[in-house]
């Protein structure tokens, strides 16, 4: 019995998974009606303080000017494991933020799958790989790749794997063989939107970015919108809740992939992030956040960033043991700070 040879992109998708990655897929290096929106989004005021994806937006529409030539998007997918949310009342951090910083784990299986492509295509290869650190719409090419669909969340919701996943693309001049796309299954649920504290949707697949809780606790360097600050409770760094109601992430059918590489592990929470204690994030000083932070995506935030988000976070707890230490910050030099810090007595005092 004879089997027919595999092909380059059969290969290619080898490769991926052989360097770490749990999904691979193929779309092709051209704009879209998804990534033309990009233009619309902005012009809404959606992106904040988000500069950066304006200066580059037509990068971000069309692959081709990120790298001349492009004919392929190898997009990948590595799932990491939320775990069980903490009941603590203390400080919420994302799932995906505790332990060692994704973008620096997963570069590495980038960098280590774009050297094997040269020996799979028996020729000098012409690629750039990114984790969520180029001008490129990882999550529309990952759609169009067929790794999954872009639910109503924004979110790209994998029909086994749920959205728990990070995501790299790699752009190369190789003509590799498309995949299809992934219809989409959220159907008539609105269980994201619904459960969304800040309403940060104005319409379903469309994401105000400037009322997202991970926004305005990680990429944002202003202060909390006081009226959003309540919805935040007790979210410190990043949110997870449109993830978690959402039915395609039910635990008992999602199953976590091997991890023969230890990625996960490392990407996994570290004790002191499991269900940190406010206390004990206001009272670091920067030397103590500069340990705390090393090596996560913590640091995303910076000092200022972490402490303000605590101030709110106390604010909503309820906890008037917390008072001296909010006053403290009340008191400080930080214009941001001491006003959230006001905040969060008055709060407090109620």
């Amino acid at each position: 019995m004879t089997t027919e040879p595999e092909t380059l992109t059969e290969r290619v998708k080898g490769l991926a998974l052989a360097t770490g990655f749990d999904l691979a897929g193929v779309a092709p290096a051209t704009p879209s009606d998804r990534t033309v929106f990009l233009r619309d989004w902005l012009a809404r005021g959606f992106a904040g303080e988000m500069d950066y994806i304006g200066r580059r937006a037509e990068e971000r529409i069309d692959p081709r000017r990120v790298l001349e030539g492009a004919r392929s998007i190898v997009a990948l997918g590595f799932v990491y494991d939320p775990g069980e949310r903490s009941v603590s009342a203390g400080f919420q951090v994302a799932r995906y933020a505790g332990g060692d910083d994704y973008h620096d784990v997963l570069i590495d299986r980038v960098r280590a799958f774009e050297a094997g492509l040269p020996a799979l295509a028996d020729r000098e290869v012409r690629s750039r790989g990114y984790v969520d650190t180029g001008p490129v719409l990882e999550r529309v090419h990952a759609a169009a790749a067929g790794l999954g669909w872009v639910g109503k969340n924004t979110c790209l919701i994998n029909p086994r794997l749920g959205s728990y996943f990070f995501l790299a693309v790699v752009l190369t001049d190789l003509q590799l063989d498309f995949d299809a796309a992934e219809p989409d299954h959220c159907g008539s649920c609105r269980a994201c939107l619904d459960a969304c504290p800040t309403d940060a949707f104005p319409e379903p697949y469309v994401l105000d970015a400037t009322r997202c809780i991970s926004y305005t606790t990680i990429e944002s360097r202003d202060a909390i919108p006081e009226e959003l600050r309540t919805a935040h409770a007790d979210r410190g760094f990043g949110c997870d809740i449109c993830q978690e109601v959402c039915p395609w992430n039910q635990r008992e059918r999602r199953p976590i992939p091997e991890d023969p590489l230890g990625l996960r592990r490392r990407i996994a929470p570290r004790p002191e992030w499991k269900a940190p204690s406010i206390a004990w994030v206001l009272g670091l000083d920067l030397e103590a956040w500069q340990r705390a932070t090393r090596r996560t995506a913590l640091r995303r935030a910076r000092y200022q960033g972490l402490l303000r988000n605590a101030l709110v976070v106390a604010g909503n707890s309820g906890d008037a043991s917390l008072v001296p230490i909010v006053r403290k910050h009340a008191e400080g030099e930080d214009p941001v700070l001491a006003e959230h810090a006001r905040w969060a007595l008055a709060r407090l005092a109620s």
